[in-house]
């Protein structure tokens, strides 16, 4: 089944920034922060994308990574 990543984790180490760092500059839960680096997420709003792009000042690409399907052959 095909899926989205979420590469928050990746973004964060690479900035070495911990979940508390990430709250205090985008004011989000510590809850829904952890969700999405922990790849546990539902779903995330344009809201959320937009706090997450602005504090590791990426684009939602960075952000996101669509898993197509494996076919095979």
């Amino acid at each position: 089944m095909a899926s989205i990543k979420c590469n928050l984790s990746t973004l964060m180490g690479t900035k070495r920034l911990k979940i508390t760092d990430m709250h205090e500059k985008t004011g989000m839960a510590r809850d829904t922060i952890s969700s999405l680096y922990n790849e546990k997420g539902k779903g995330i709003t344009f809201e959320v994308l937009t706090k997450l792009c602005t504090a590791l000042d990426c684009q939602t690409g960075d952000l996101l990574q669509y898993i197509p399907d494996k076919i095979e052959e």
